[in-house]
């Protein structure tokens, strides 16, 4: 999330009541999650086994729950709670806006595109042309959507970031700041839910189809031409990329790549990053001629066993 304008380190600090370490008018241009941080951002870090990925990010200000040595060229926010004050600073850049409007007047939408009634369309948000929304689709604030794209009945773009602290009592939620982006020729089918990123942006990217009741969840990138089938569940931070094909009930971790032109079988179960150009299938998926083999070896025990009895 960049802000609409640079910073000083010290008026950050005081939106969220913290000490910080550094020149005073140093700059600070925007706020990022680890994996998408450059230099001018904020990056957040509350547990010392990250602290060194942090200091040693892109990022050029590290908010912080204990004073450290510095890095030269970097800046510190001690706070006491890092995530607690990361959701501060999105509360104040990125405030929550009420709608008492199903289009929201500051909502653009494009040539020839056709919204279907009982459709709610947030502010900010960007249509553009030729697009059919069908009805009972929310699309949340500052969802950004190309040209030529069908978005069928039920489908919700923008829902917050399934991204949890757990405290004594109870569960904090890290506030979602970011966007969806739908590039040209998107395909979605009915009952999706697409998440917006936590502070920069999910993306389906262009040409890419999308069957009902999937779920995609926050920055996670969808690369060009991919075919996503039904009740495919992928987490946030997922970087997936060109021409790849899922098939139904496929679960896919966090954090992962899958490489172009990548097939996944249905039912399969994704735990780490997989290269392109390979057919997938299992839990965990791997090869899908070795994991074949493996379940007609099974297939074969109960006759190894007899055969065995039979010998004693």
């Amino acid at each position: 999330m960049k802000f609409p304008k640079p910073y000083k380190l010290k008026d950050i600090a005081k939106i969220i009541g913290s000490e910080f370490v550094g020149p005073a008018n140093f700059p600070v241009h925007g706020m990022n999650e680890i994996h998408v941080v450059e230099p001018g951002d904020i990056v957040f870090v509350d547990h010392p086994k990250y602290y060194d990925k942090a200091l040693k990010s892109a990022a050029t200000i590290v908010l912080i729950n204990k004073e450290v040595d510095c890095p030269e060229g970097k800046a510190l926010l001690v706070s006491e709670d890092p995530f607690r004050d990361f959701n501060k600073l999105t509360i104040h850049f990125q405030p929550f806006k009420s709608s008492s409007v199903s289009i929201s007047d500051s909502a653009k939408i494009g040539h020839n595109t056709v919204i279907q009634p009982n459709c709610f369309i947030g502010h900010n948000v960007v249509i553009g042309d030729n697009c059919i929304i069908h009805s009972n689709v929310s699309i949340y604030d500052n969802t950004i959507i190309g040209d030529n794209v069908i978005i069928h009945a039920g489908t919700v773009l923008g829902g917050s970031a399934f991204y949890y602290k757990k405290r004594t009592e109870g569960f904090d939620q890290l506030l979602s700041g970011g966007r969806v982006v739908i590039e040209d020729n998107v395909g979605i089918g009915a009952s999706c839910t697409i998440d917006k990123g936590v502070t920069a942006d999910t993306t389906i990217k262009r040409g890419t189809k999308i069957d009902n009741l999937v779920q995609i969840g926050h920055d996670t990138i969808v690369g060009e031409k991919c075919l996503i089938a039904s009740q495919v569940g992928i987490a946030g931070c997922v970087v997936i990329g060109n021409e790849v094909t899922i098939w139904g009930q496929v679960g896919i971790t966090s954090g992962i790549t899958i490489g172009d032109k990548t097939v996944i079988s249905a039912k399969s179960g994704v735990s780490k990053s997989l290269e392109g150009n390979k057919h997938y299938f299992g839990i965990p998926a791997e090869d899908f001629r070795t994991k074949y083999k493996e379940i007609a070896n099974i297939k074969q025990i109960p006759e190894i066993l007899r055969l065995l009895k039979e010998k004693q």
